[in-house]
């Protein structure tokens, strides 16, 4: 026969809300904190959509605008968030591991689309990619159009994801040590075998998770991508677009749903990635 120690039994017949008195203030606080910031919105969003029938709902979430613009948010923002993930460590390891002019400058720049307004960067990005701007009056002879296209929703993703990754992965950078690359080096191998094979396994779960950041934010993304895009349906119209046209028909359960899709997919993707992460994780550590 098992006996359970006094402590034990004390405890389990403690109520809960004295259970409760005994958490630390820090938990209750931040637990208060996420319930108002963010598990009543959440739960409020799932609750309005509810108020549609199963069949009504299934109808929004699956209509052809909704699938095809599902299709531009997501794949576009996944193509950012790899491009950024590529381009966002080159950036990293250049700003780490060299020093030249205007350095800080550069530095400094990196960020600057977490202060510019995303209006103000789409108006910006759709002047200089448009067939008569720097930029887009040397890709127009080539037949490349930019703003006002599916293009041009990608160019204002990897605008404002860029430094997700670039803030994410320079730290960890900056940690690395380099005798180890020094002694890869002494050892034979060669400045791309170092990186393949010595810095980019523990730098590859920091990498991913950069592209998750980049990839909410691209997704969520609505000032610039709406303004760079001609908006049009079933060729660069975004879902952010999509939510906000149907409130504007004041079709409140109709927006509600089409968010709710896109709540779930990027939670899924997520979840895929952090996944990714954590296996990356313990394959480094073997």
């Amino acid at each position: 026969m098992t006996t359970v120690s006094p402590s034990v039994e004390i405890e389990r017949k403690t109520p809960f809300w004295k259970k409760l008195g005994r958490v630390p203030w820090t938990w209750r606080i931040t637990i208060g904190y996420l319930t108002v910031m963010l598990f009543i919105p959440i739960v409020a969003m799932f609750l309005k959509a509810s108020t549609e029938p199963p069949a009504r709902f299934w109808a929004i979430a699956t209509s052809d605008i909704a699938l095809a613009t599902y299709n531009v948010t997501f794949v576009t923002a996944i193509f950012a968030a790899l491009l950024n993930g590529v381009f966002g460590t080159l950036i990293a390891w250049v700003l780490v591991r060299y020093d030249f002019p205007l350095k800080r400058l550069i530095d400094a720049t990196v960020d600057l689309p977490f202060a510019l307004p995303t209006s103000v960067a789409g108006l910006t990005l759709a002047t200089v990619y448009s067939d008569n701007g720097w930029i887009g009056s040397l890709l127009a002879p080539l037949g490349i159009k930019v703003s006002f296209t599916r293009t041009g929703v990608a160019v204002a993703m990897i605008f404002i994801s860029l430094p997700f990754i670039v803030r994410t992965v320079q730290p960890v950078l900056q940690e690395m040590e380099h005798e180890i690359e020094e002694a890869s080096w002494c050892l034979g191998a060669s400045q791309w075998q170092t990186f393949w094979k010595v810095i980019l396994p523990p730098l590859f779960p920091t990498i991913l998770t950069g592209v998750a950041l980049g990839f909410s934010r691209a997704v969520g993304e609505y000032g610039s991508t709406v303004i760079i895009s001609s908006n049009t349906p079933y060729q660069d119209l975004i879902a952010p677009v999509l939510i906000f046209q149907r409130l504007e028909q004041y079709d409140y359960s109709g927006a509600t749903v089409i968010g709710i899709v896109l709540l779930s997919i990027s939670l899924v993707l997520l979840l895929a990635i952090n996944f990714l992460q954590a296996w990356a994780r313990r394959y480094d550590t073997r």
